[in-house]
């Protein structure tokens, strides 16, 4: 298969579903879409972990489509977790073993990310329209609020409920009846309390829903003939009735012939579909073919094209946060110059390990926002838990731990909390930061002389011009202090210049 295909995957918490497209001329061709009912967030315990059953049913899910992900290069495939991820204690777990079995790195996205993707898939596959739109998409265990003007999402919420979860707190074995389906309804407004007001007043044009629930609400009620085309509040209205009449999850896969997988979690889907527009005061909705998956597709598209929405993301930090972009610019080009030079020996020539670096470089001063204080330690808080359009909690986790780490301490096991397949690249990585910074201590915009960096596994050597060190004693004592903080990651610092060298620490602990 050529590298003109791309694949992205959704592990819903109801559904999984894998798109397969093909890149032609700009445009994108889908080709193949994949989806199975795993009910991920059923299989969610009393303490928030995915049971043995549950994750076996996902694995087995994800082998299937591993198939088609044979002759895709990994950098055009995109796997995003939601909400029974975000939520589930034993993700990790879960997760790592997800990647083994597609041989693809998983990341599992916050919600406000979630729902940007899902505009973008809603965006390209409906219509234009003049104005604001608002997008509703309920998956299983959350429902993703997004109201955007043509490709742009301007405002977001993620609430944790969705099909899966009120199926499962209000109508667990299957029967639908009046006090359950008002028990459900009250829980519904409760979630959205917080944002009704704000969503009201922002206003929009038109309201488009997305993913498996509202596609199966509005295929009953075609079958019933109570509306032509999309959804409208009156035909939900009636379709309540139906409901109660029905009474249990038997008699939905008899009338509406309803998959059983989908039928267990219809009432908790309509629940939230009927209390959004009852709430919001919406008489009508068009339905998308596109959503999260799609979205992926286009995002991946733009990151193929260098058009990557992390990089605007940053720009849009930096610009926010009013950070000292001179500053920021004079480190991440020297940071980078040092990368250029011992990409090889050390493990990090790909591309992705050039923009972690750019990108942590640029940002590592965010703290100084709230304090100097100890601001590398409110700068990792910042990128931690921010909504940064683009990045996956484990990219965050990244840029956070090389922010934290970029001055003061440097401890051995500083990068434990990372992704396996990151924890060695990120220690070097950071190491590459903190010389660096220390260069750029001084916030001169004259600029450095050229600089050799030498590494030998964890030996780095710098080589400078004759004399430079003796006429800037301050940086030579920087650097005296940083081998020190170094050592105890162990790595061993020494500098100097073509006469000697200086500053030599014991050998490193650990290679």
């Amino acid at each position: 298969m050529s590298s003109d295909f791309v694949a992205a995957i959704d592990l819903g918490s109801n559904s999984f579903h894998m798109v397969v497209a093909r890149i032609t001329d700009g445009h994108v061709q889908i080709l193949d879409r994949l989806r199975e009912m795993v009910q991920l967030a059923a299989g969610l315990d009393d303490h928030n972990r995915l049971s043995a059953q549950s994750q076996q049913r996902a694995l087995d899910c994800l082998a299937r489509f591993a198939q088609r992900l044979r002759h895709i290069p990994a950098a055009r495939v995109r796997i995003v977790g939601t909400n029974t991820l975000r939520q589930a204690r034993n993700s990790a777990e879960f997760v790592a073993r997800a990647e083994q079995t597609l041989g693809h790195r998983v990341e599992v996205v916050s919600g406000h990310e979630e729902a940007r993707l899902i505009y973008l898939g809603v965006a390209q596959s409906v219509g234009h329209v003049a104005g604001q739109r608002l997008v509703i998409d309920i998956g299983g265990g959350s429902t993703e609020l997004i109201i955007g003007e043509a490709f742009d999402p301007l405002h977001l919420a993620s609430l944790r409920m969705g099909c899966v979860s009120v199926s499962r707190d209000c109508f667990a074995d299957g029967r639908v009846t009046a006090s359950r389906l008002r028990q459900a309804e009250l829980l519904v407004q409760l979630h959205l309390e917080p944002v009704r007001e704000e969503y009201l007043a922002r206003g929009w044009e038109m309201v488009t829903g997305a993913s498996g629930s509202i596609k199966a609400i509005q295929d009953v009620i075609v079958r019933e003939g109570w509306s032509r085309e999309g959804i409208t509040l009156d035909a939900l209205r009636r379709l309540r009735g139906a409901l109660l009449e029905t009474s249990d999850t038997a008699g939905l896969v008899s009338r509406w012939q309803l998959e059983p997988p989908r039928a267990r979690v219809f009432a908790g889907g309509f629940v939230v579909l009927h209390g959004l527009c009852e709430t919001l005061g919406i008489e009508h909705l068009e339905v998308s073919e596109g959503a999260l998956r799609e979205g992926l597709i286009y995002d991946l598209l733009g990151r193929i094209r260098h058009e990557d929405v992390r990089d605007r993301t940053i720009a849009d930090v930096i610009r926010r946060f009013t950070l000292d972009q001179a500053q920021a610019e004079r480190v991440s080009a020297t940071a980078l110059d040092l990368l250029r030079q011992v990409r090889a020996r050390w493990g990090l020539a790909g591309k992705e390990a050039r923009n972690v670096l750019e990108r942590a470089a640029r940002l590592h001063e965010i703290g100084l926002l709230l304090s100097h204080d100890q601001y590398h330690k409110h700068g990792a808080y910042v990128l931690q838990h921010a909504d940064l359009p683009g990045y996956s909690r484990d990219d965050q986790l990244l840029l956070s731990v090389l922010v934290r780490r970029h001055r003061r301490s440097f401890p051995a096991d500083a990068f434990a909390a990372l992704p396996k397949a990151w924890a060695r690249p990120a220690r070097r990585l950071c190491t590459l930061l903190r010389l660096a910074v220390v260069l750029h201590r001084g916030r001169s915009s004259e600029p450095l002389p050229p600089i050799t960096l030498q590494v030998d596994r964890q030996r780095l050597h710098l080589l400078f011009p004759a004399g430079w060190l003796a006429a800037h004693p301050l940086t030579r004592a920087d650097l005296q202090i940083e081998a020190a903080m170094l050592a105890r990651a162990g790595f061993a610092l020494r500098w100097g210049d073509a006469k000697g060298s200086h500053g030599q620490v014991p050998p490193p602990t650990s290679a």
